[in-house]
This record gives C-alpha cells, structure tokens and sequence, in this order.
C-alpha cells in the first residue's frame, strides 16, 4: 500500500505498456447484450420437444427485454444479466384430430437471482379445449427440461464468451493469472443484524433521534465509489442479494432483501450522494438522512457519511452494520483495498 501523498503504483498507467488497467485494478465493463439477445434466439429457433404423445416444436423468440453484462475488478471477473422472455410454440397430438395449436412459454425473471433448475417457467396455449389443453400438458412434461438446457448453455456461453480478455497480463508478463469468476451473487443471502424496534410504536409518536460520522478510506478512484452506489451491477455484486435501483433524483433503492429502503434526494457523480433511508424494522414512516461526500485523494478516495434521523436505540447496530455490509461488503466485492479510520 502506498504511503500518504505518494501515487499508488497501481494507478500509474506507465506501469503497462499500452497504457491500459494496470494489474486489472480498475473496474472495466463489457455489454454483453447484444450478444445475448443474438445468442438466446438462435438457441431458441425451431428446436423439436421430443415425444411420441405429439409433434412439439419451440419456434422461437416472441419477446426478450433486459440486459447483460461482464465486469473485472482486480481479476475477478462479475456477471450480471437478468431477461424476461416470451417464446412460441406449436404442435399437434400424435393420434388426435391433426389440428395444429400454438402457444406461448414465459420465463419472466432469468438472472442470478434464480437458478436454471427453479426458473418460473409458464407454458400457455391458445385453444385450451380438451385437445389443446393435453398438447400443453404434453410440453409441460418434455417441454421444460429443453429449455432449461438451452438457457444453461447461455449462461456457460457468456461467461466463456465474456471472459477472453477481460483480464489483462500484469507488467513483465504476457501470462494472464487465474482468473476468478463471480455471479452477482443473487443466491447468496444476507441476514442484516435486526432491529429491536417495539413494534407497539404507532405513526406519529416521536421517536428520539440521533446522528453519528464516519469516515473511510478507500484505495479506489471517486468514480468507481460512486458506481459502486449507483450502478446496479456495482451494488448487486457487494450487497450479494436481489436490488431494486432507481439512481436519479427521487429514484427509490431497495437493498438486503428490503431491508433497506428509500429514495436519492440528490446525486452529484463522483461528488455527493444524498438519500433518504430506513430499516425496513423502523417505525412506520421513519426515514433517516443519509449524505455521503466523496473525496478523491491522490493515491485514494476518502468516504465520509453522515447519517442523521437513526432512532437513538439503533445507533450502534446501524454504524456496525454500515461496516459490516457496506464497507467491508465492498473491499471483498472489487478489492477496494479499504483501510479504515
């Protein structure tokens, strides 16, 4: 680590020759959408359900909305993508009445937060008669297991696909290391310390308030500290759990399973984030003010929060927790380097 008010030697551009990330320390982005709305179709286009009950066809993608991503952090390499899907299909029953059905199948959250085996995968049909109804039964039965393969070899192929050169040799060395590979860390579930707030407290009762500062240190430029609030991906990754993020002005945020709540009163880049937040275990109605200034130093950016409106009973928990799952959720997340004050 470097000393105060000496440039930290993974910064300095020089320290490669082309000038470009050095040691992987930055974190570096690749849009990996359009190559999975591309990669999704044709892994979808006329594939044969296979059965002797009917002749079963998925004929290919009706809708696909949402996005994807590959990210490197010091070598680690995070993959966010998260699809909604709609998919046609026809077929007819072996021994019925030759009528050709056609239908839809609906995957509405494909992300890491599920994984392929309990995807909610919905299978319709336009004429649910009684033949129409027994096709769609039939592509329940057969139909599932298929796309569930063909979704599998998506997520393989983008992490294939989107970890060559992502990760850059280090100085000296034409090797590229080891490389480590993240999800987003959907399935992996934080418990936040809980409150101990009476739940007897009505709307409206004054609650008694206090505020506490803290200040950390964080070998990471303004910009990516700044990301790491406000970019989805950034955020899904150190708070490893499901996220609802709106980064604009009035925007809500929800965290930790809904634990945390609230919205961005104010948002400078790379200058100043303002929110209101709460525990979800808070007094109805309670919001806390929370304002985190970002200051780049020469060799790190320094964090100062201040957090006014925390029920005085909930002080210590919540500064620990800030700690716990902020802080230290980041510096394990993009190898932040954090040393604290």
């Amino acid at each position: 680590m470097a000393k105060w008010g000496e440039g930290d030697p993974r910064w300095i551009v020089e320290e490669r020759p082309d000038a470009t990330n050095v040691n992987n320390w930055h974190w570096t982005e690749k849009n990996a959408g359009p190559w999975s709305q591309d990669r999704i179709k044709e892994l979808f286009k006329e594939i044969k359900v296979n059965s002797s009950e009917a002749d079963l066809f998925i004929k290919g993608v009706d809708r696909l909305d949402g996005e994807a991503s590959a990210n490197n952090r010091k070598g680690k390499l995070i993959f966010f993508y998260e699809w909604n899907l709609v998919l046609n299909w026809s077929g007819k029953l072996t021994n019925g009445s030759d009528r050709q059905f056609k239908g839809k199948i609906k995957i509405p959250n494909l992300s890491e937060e599920n994984d392929v085996s309990d995807l909610d995968i919905q299978i319709s049909v336009t004429d649910e008669d009684e033949e129409g109804f027994k096709l769609k039964e039939i592509m329940i039965k057969y139909g599932k297991q298929i796309i569930r393969n063909q979704l599998s070899k998506y997520i393989s192929g983008l992490k294939e696909e989107f970890s060559k050169g992502m990760i850059l040799p280090k100085k000296g060395s034409e090797k590229v290391e080891t490389v480590t590979t993240l999800t987003s860390g959907f399935n992996k579930k934080i418990n936040i310390e809980p409150m101990t707030i009476d739940v007897n407290k009505q709307i409206g009762l004054k609650i008694d308030t206090t505020s506490f500062k803290q200040t950390q240190k964080f070998q990471c430029t303004a910009q990516e500290f700044y990301d790491a609030m406000t970019r989805i991906e950034m955020v899904t990754a150190f708070t490893r759990g499901s996220v609802k993020l709106e980064p604009v002005k009035g925007g809500k945020f929800e965290l930790f399973g809904g634990n945390i709540v609230g919205k961005f009163e104010e948002l400078i880049p790379c200058k100043k984030i303002v929110q209101s937040w709460r525990y979800k275990q808070w007094a109805s109605g309670h919001f806390s003010t929370v304002t985190i200034t970002i200051d780049q130093k020469s060799d790190h950016t320094e964090i100062t929060l201040e957090q006014v409106g925390v029920p005085t009973g909930e002080l210590s928990v919540t500064k620990d927790n800030w700690q716990r799952y902020y802080w230290d959720g980041m510096k394990q997340a993009f190898g932040f380097g954090a040393f604290f004050t």
